[in-house]
């Protein structure tokens, strides 16, 4: 196959992205490591979260996201590092003294007290006055938009509705920080929508920092100013939902947080080689050295895909690919194309040619990938399984090659 020299120009985001000069964070976490028994469980967790900003702690189940969030609320002990909310160190003051405010997924209402009793509990075990939890508590119904239902019992109750309620008890005492484990995970797919844009919103107006614990991408996407991607107890990468999306820091963030297509390759000076087709790359070069494996991602929207050799602009070629199977998928069609990738011939004798990986033994040079086009796309060129097509990349993230892999 014919080499591209066409060059598009990846950026690289390293795996904890640096922010520009902010105010002192309203919470920090600083080398938190936990151990239960000779397991370890977090190692050197390290974050700031800014007031009024939301951070989500985006995991699988088991990733230790669930134990961060119980260290930070006092209900787990660190083995090493603190936890500084407001510039105050309270690493060892009990959860009933860091004024930390924790929303579960069960919510925790009391049944047989109405809405307006639920929001005010707090307040009333802390012996405020009777005028003070009134005017708090009509505040509070008013910010959740639930003032005409003050007198209902949870009960009657809509799941979303409840959710609300937990949030607005648990600002009645102004806690310095909000902490949410799982809190849409009891609900339909539509009010969980429906509900996080709501949060989002609220969070924007009472400016208290906020951080989520999820294991929902699209939640993530949505909810947080920031995603820190958790991996068996460390932060793979943290920074914007659109870092985090577009320039994953390693093969386990770019899978984990969306799809994403990933072939073997090699690093040749400002080129990845791909079995014969080398894509301009220009990267970090400390990052990556001549003839060093790699690991080439994409997004499937990333792929472009021609019944000809003319792509468009800015678009770099692939490989020639065979259409195996198309869906359709609401908003957008979904493709499995299978690429012909040939390859790259010996530099000189001896040498051992460069394979990628396969799936298919029976032919070791064809590797599957997914693609997606708009509705738009779809009509103006109309695909068909087993249709030969030329696969173009019009963006993608180079990444090197770990110990593990």
């Amino acid at each position: 196959m014919a080499a591209s020299a066409v060059k598009i120009v990846p950026e690289m985001t390293p795996a904890i992205d640096p922010s520009p000069a902010t105010p002192q964070p309203a919470a920090s976490v600083r080398a938190i490591s936990k151990r239960f028994g000779q397991t370890s469980v977090l190692e050197d967790i390290t974050f700031d979260v800014a007031e009024g900003e939301a951070l989500v702690l985006l995991g699988a189940s088991g990733s230790g996201k669930t134990t961060i969030l119980r260290v930070i609320a006092g209900l787990e002990q660190p083995y090493t590092g603190k936890i500084i909310l407001h510039g105050k160190d309270v690493t060892e003051l009990p959860a009933r003294e860091r004024g930390v405010g924790v929303i579960f997924q069960s919510y925790a209402l009391f049944p047989k007290m109405t809405v307006e009793k639920n929001i005010g509990y707090g307040l009333r075990i802390r012996r405020r006055p009777r005028k003070e939890i009134k005017k708090a508590v009509n505040e509070l119904l008013s910010l959740v938009q639930l003032e005409e239902h003050r007198k209902k019992y949870p009960s009657q109750l809509s799941g979303g509705q409840q959710q609300r309620v937990a949030i607005a008890r648990t600002l009645a005492y102004k806690p310095e920080v909000l902490l949410f484990d799982e809190p849409f995970g009891a609900l339909d797919a539509q009010t969980r929508v429906h509900l996080r844009r709501e949060i989002r919103v609220l969070l924007k107006k009472v400016n208290v920092p906020a951080i989520f614990i999820t294991h929902d991408q699209e939640e993530a996407l949505e909810l947080g100013d920031r995603i820190a991607v958790i991996n068996t107890g460390h932060i793979e990468q943290i920074g914007t939902p659109e870092q985090i999306y577009n320039h994953p820091a390693s093969e386990y963030v770019a899978t984990f947080l969306g799809a994403a297509n990933i072939l073997d390759g090699v690093f040749r000076f400002d080129n990845v080689e791909i079995c014969g087709a080398l894509i301009g790359a220009e990267v970090d070069p400390t990052r990556f050295k001549d003839g060093q494996p790699i690991k080439l991602a994409f997004r499937p929207e990333d792929v472009s895909l021609s019944k000809t050799d003319n792509l468009p602009d800015g678009v770099c070629r692939l490989s020639h690919g065979v259409v195996e199977e198309i869906s359709f998928a609401g908003a957008y069609e979904r493709l499995s194309v299978r690429l012909d990738l040939m390859p790259a011939p010996a530099e000189k004798s001896g040498d051992t040619p460069y394979y990628l990986t396969t799936e298919t033994p029976e032919n070791p040079t064809a590797k599957p990938i997914i693609a997606t086009r708009t509705k738009p796309e779809a009509s103006k060129m109309k695909l068909r399984v087993r249709d030969h097509v030329v696969v173009g990349l019009t963006s993608f993230t180079v990444l090197p090659v770990t110990a593990a892999e």
